[in-house]
């Protein structure tokens, strides 16, 4: 059997491009974590804590990190726990930023 120019084109062309769309994804898979993860540079240590009657997230801010602003705290622990609402029911289990 004898192949085109275009045949043998095909025949080495097609395996070598799937072969590095594959590789790149591949690659891709493993970086992207590593990429996101280091978006501050900055490690925040949390806890987990159960949401009781009564309480806040102003609240919860104010008790595990007084030195820092609330509102900043209170912005990161809806950020942790990708809350679009600050109103927290009883029972919920929630990350909340440290001291430390």
């Amino acid at each position: 059997m004898r192949l085109t120019r275009r045949g043998r084109l095909l025949l080495i062309g097609a395996p070598v491009l799937l072969g590095g769309a594959a590789l790149l994804t591949f690659i891709g898979f493993f970086t992207a974590p590593a990429l996101a993860a280091s978006g501050s540079g900055e490690l925040t240590r949390t806890q987990q804590v159960s949401v009781s009657t009564g309480d806040s997230l102003w609240s919860l801010a104010t008790e595990y990190a007084p030195e820092r602003d609330p509102r900043a705290v209170v912005a990161d622990i809806m950020e942790l726990n990708n809350l679009s609402d600050a109103v927290v029911p009883a029972g919920v289990q929630l990350y909340i930023p440290v001291a430390g």
